[in-house]
């Protein structure tokens, strides 16, 4: 659950996608230079932000985006992808429906009957609502730093009665408005409760008892299953909390589960438990929760992983796999 009503004081310089902003129209990445076709899946790639995302904020000549240089990466390496983008704060559902019809946008734009979901955080469950209703049109999931189970800075917020309704004032008519304006999608639903239910722990657990899935396990301790019915399913996470002092949003961002926890056993917004799903490629990269998506601007530790080449290597196992 991204602190994002930050993001929008932070505005860094363009990658080389190329779009053009209408609402609730999925972002195509493009390049001039294609250089390989090392992640050129059989199927487009749709990625799809947490809560407080954004496919991008700003404009193409002066912008950032939520999953900052990636998609511009993958399209010079072959692959056809596209970032969504559905509500910064509203229900699993909502999201979900809003996500179906991009999903639609992309099959018919691109000729293919199935696309491969990444959702980050709350787009876990997201891009799992997707799979509930609309099977047919999922080639494989792939969460990262998602809530599948949950995080407990949901369920602590909402059982706070000062913080839960001042919250839901401020992200309802301020904060959230400003988010859809500043990413060209002011007309989507805004609702910070319906947002928190959703990531919290109860309100996880209610929608995995709703729409099951065989690569959720019972436990930590348990694998999930890798596919089911063709479709396959991975995960990843880091679990730091600080990796490079000059990120003050993310600084800030990573201290809400260490606190709601009382342990370093996650990312700084997710627990590592939480984010187990199918496929676990790794659970312990030193990459805090923005991190995840090369945010704040690339931002990280000199020793951590790169997270444009952690998506490149994952589309290469896509396409390996035959998706």
């Amino acid at each position: 659950m991204e602190k994002g009503l930050l993001f929008i004081s932070v505005i860094g310089l363009s990658t080389i996608t190329h779009t053009v902003f209408a609402a609730n129209i999925p972002q195509q990445a493009t390049s001039s230079n294609i250089i390989s076709d090392y992640a050129k899946t059989q199927y487009p790639i749709a990625f799809v932000h947490g809560m407080f995302g954004f496919e991008r904020l700003g404009f193409d000549s002066f912008g950032m985006d939520y999953f900052y240089q990636i998609l511009p990466d993958l399209a010079r390496h072959g692959a056809t992808a596209f970032a969504t983008q559905v509500s910064p704060i509203e229900s699993s559902e909502i999201r979900g429906e809003q996500l179906i019809g991009q999903v639609e946008e992309i099959m018919a734009i691109t000729g293919k009957t199935k696309v491969n979901l990444i959702g980050h955080s709350h787009a876990g469950s997201t891009i799992r609502y997707v799979e509930a209703i609309k099977p047919e049109y999922v080639a494989s999931l792939t969460g990262v730093g998602a809530t599948f189970r949950g995080s407990k800075i949901g369920d602590m917020t909402l059982e706070n009665p000062v913080s839960s309704p001042i919250s839901s004032l401020i992200v309802d008519h301020l904060v959230g408005p400003i988010l859809t304006w500043a990413s060209h999608n002011p007309y989507t639903t805004v609702n910070m409760h319906r947002g928190l239910v959703s990531v919290s722990e109860a309100g996880s657990a209610i929608f995995n008892a709703t729409y099951p899935t065989p690569a959720l396990a019972d436990s930590c301790n348990q694998s999930g299953a890798y596919s089911h019915q063709g479709r396959y399913y991975y995960s990843w996470t880091g679990t730091s909390q600080v990796t490079n002092l000059l990120d003050v949003i993310d600084l800030g961002v990573s201290t809400l589960a260490p606190i709601a926890y009382g342990n370093l056993d996650n990312d700084g917004v997710v627990p590592r438990c939480s984010t187990h799903f199918g496929k676990v490629i790794r659970d312990d990269y030193k990459l805090t929760h923005l991190d995840e998506t090369n945010l704040v601007l690339g931002l990280r530790d000199t020793f951590a992983p790169d997270p444009v080449a952690l998506y490149r290597q994952h589309a290469n196992r896509l396409k390996l796999q035959g998706l």
